[in-house]
Order: C-alpha cells, then sequence, then structure tokens
C-alpha cells in the first residue's frame, strides 16, 4: 500500500481556508474589543461636559431634554432636540434661552 500525498493545490486550498478562518476570528475578536472600548467611552463621558468634563443636569421644557453644565453653564443638545427647538414659536424659544441667562 503506497500513500498519496496531497497535490499542491490541495494544499493550498487548505492553506487558504486555515487562513480564512483565522482571519475571520481575528475580525470578531477586534470588533469585540472595539465595541468593549466604545462602552467604556460611553460610561466614562455620560452626562459629562464635552467642554469642561463636570456634570450635565438635564433641563425638562416642553418636552424637550436640555443638558446643561453645572460648571461652564454651556448647553448640549442631543440628537434631534435641535430641531424640536427650532419648531417652538419665537416666544416659546425666548423663554427658553431666558432660562439659560444669568
Amino acid at each position: 500500500m503506497t500513500l498519496m500525498k496531497p497535490s499542491e493545490r490541495e494544499e493550498e486550498y487548505f492553506a487558504r481556508e486555515m487562513f480564512e478562518k483565522k482571519q475571520k476570528v481575528e475580525q470578531e475578536k477586534q470588533k469585540k474589543l472595539a465595541e468593549a472600548e466604545r462602552q467604556k467611552a460611553k460610561e466614562l463621558h455620560h452626562m459629562k461636559c464635552p467642554k469642561c468634563g463636570m456634570n450635565l443636569v438635564e433641563i425638562d421644557y416642553k418636552s424637550i431634554k436640555v443638558d446643561r453644565c453645572s460648571s461652564c453653564e454651556g448647553v448640549w443638545l442631543d440628537a434631534g432636540e435641535l430641531g424640536q427647538v427650532v419648531k417652538l414659536e419665537k416666544s416659546s424659544l425666548d423663554k427658553l434661552f431666558s432660562v439659560f441667562s444669568k
């Protein structure tokens, strides 16, 4: 009984399959690491002022949640909130901004 050596093409096929499998595992690992890092950054910066890093206080004004810094008094809007502010009547808009004046 003689043993047959696999052809070069077979070796190449299995080497490519192994490489692709390892590459897929590495990509999945990188994806999990990126997600973990994003979650960690979110926890560190949630409700913190992007300008000075102090705590943000949420102010409710006519169903619009506006974030205001407790230190530098910066005002921050979440996604979509600027559109809501723009839709307010001018007099209501003046009242909104009066909340932030000293």
